[in-house]
């Protein structure tokens, strides 16, 4: 380049024009070789690290070497000399520092990285733990949080499920009994075989409430005879027979019949069951069976089952109370966990945008201020900076300064004296 523009010159002034240009000529072919070291390797690797450590650096150095050797040649005709020297020696020593801590801040990054994600991964062990426990606690849990919560304390939660189960069971023997003739009946309606997949849940369903509704009317009669209500009597007794014959004709009538083959073949054939044998066995049957299953299970679990159907609370005096009970905790703590360090990780996202970009905006900074030393003896930035707030301070501060000093001027007409790097960060503060 220099080469270029001395050809230009008439040749009386090609010594003259070296000597003025040896401050600066040996710049290009230095830049070169430190641009050359820093972009290029010898594998993809080492590619990669150059440029990340060193370009940056470089282009630093390359910026802080022209700004200071051509501020030589201001030196001649430049007052305060001693300062604007000292802001020099000042300049490189900042430049020197930002270096350094750039370098230093991949360590401070990959630190933080290793925090991170040893922290992210406590938090994901932490949810996975509390997920298998609530998954194993939380049938139990919810059990006794509906006991507790449903019903005042005293509840014979056993009596209610034993009185569920028996109804189920009830229900499933009465079914396959009844399938049979209720599919030759629904045959003779409609003309056509019904599906035997829709027809057992359906047929379950309706034995399922109809065994639960025969419990039901024996509690509503004793709580009849207990009150000494002859009309209610009456009437629950009226509607418990019609509750009885039609369980014993279409469904203990068939348990009767399943065992009648057996009593003519121990008779030798001598006794034959009629209609009035059958149903008054079947009665028999039924009220054995609904006699045990009262006086075991029926009369404390009943009231449960209707307090359910009806929506009520069961009562039971002089009961102690219990303690709320705890709720099950599937996802509440994780989630609780993970409000409470909202702030946390806010903070430290700041935190981490500052490592990655300070030491580059810092790099940035010294070159500038080589540039407006050589202009005007005084840097803009104090270098390093403690975070971005120190960046955005200084930057507003000089902004501010900057528009009042248009906006002013001196009592003696010159210029208004810029402010130093430690009053803008004073302002700043």
């Amino acid at each position: 380049m220099f080469e270029s523009l001395q050809q230009l010159l008439p040749v009386e002034w090609h010594g003259a024009y070296t000597v003025l240009t040896a401050p600066v000529r040996w710049i290009p072919e230095w830049q070169a070789m430190l641009l050359q070291l820093a972009w290029y390797g010898d594998s993809t690797l080492e590619v990669i690290l150059k440029r990340v450590l060193i370009l940056l650096p470089s282009l630093l150095m390359i910026a802080a070497m022209w700004s200071t050797m051509l501020s030589m040649y201001t030196l001649p005709f430049r007052s305060g000399r001693g300062g604007f020297i000292t802001s020099l020696l000042l300049a490189w020593w900042d430049t020197g520092r930002t270096v350094w801590l750039y370098w230093a801040s991949f360590a401070r990054v990959a630190i933080a990285l290793v925090g991170y994600i040893w922290g992210f991964t406590r938090f994901a062990f932490l949810m996975v733990k509390n997920f298998i426990v609530g998954i194993f606690r939380s049938p139990m849990m919810l059990l006794d949080w509906t006991s507790r919560r449903y019903f005042q304390p005293g509840v014979p939660w056993l009596a209610f499920a034993i009185l569920l189960l028996w109804s189920a069971v009830e229900a499933t023997i009465f079914t396959f009994t009844l399938r049979p003739t209720l599919s030759e009946v629904l045959s003779g309606l409609t003309g056509f075989e019904p599906d035997p997949r829709l027809m057992s849940p359906l047929l379950w369903l309706f034995l399922f409430l109809l065994v639960a509704g025969s419990f039901a009317c024996i509690q509503v009669l004793a709580e009849a005879v207990k009150a000494r209500k002859i009309p209610d009597i009456v009437q629950m007794f009226v509607v418990e027979a019609f509750v009885m014959f039609f369980e014993v004709v279409f469904l203990y009538r068939e348990l009767v019949d399943a065992v009648t083959p057996w009593i003519a073949q121990t008779s030798g054939g001598q006794v034959q069951l009629g209609i009035v044998a059958t149903l008054a066995l079947a009665s028999f049957g039924w009220m054995g069976v609904r006699g045990m299953t009262w006086f075991l299970f029926g009369r404390f679990g009943t009231p449960a089952l209707l307090a359910i159907m009806a929506r009520n609370t069961i009562g039971i005096q002089q009961a102690a109370d219990i303690a709320a009970p705890v709720q099950p905790d599937l996802w509440r703590a994780p989630v609780a966990a993970l409000k409470a360090e909202a702030e946390w990780f806010r903070r430290e996202a700041r935190e981490f945008s500052e490592l990655i970009s300070l030491p580059v905006l810092q790099l940035l900074a010294a070159a500038v201020n080589f540039a407006v030393v050589a202009v005007s003896s005084r840097p803009v930035f104090a270098l390093p900076f403690r975070n971005l707030d120190d960046l955005l301070a200084v930057t507003h501060a000089w902004s501010s300064a900057a528009r009042e000093a248009r906006s002013e001027s001196t009592p003696t007409g010159l210029p208004p004296r810029r402010p130093t790097p430690i009053e803008l960060r004073a302002v700043g503060q």
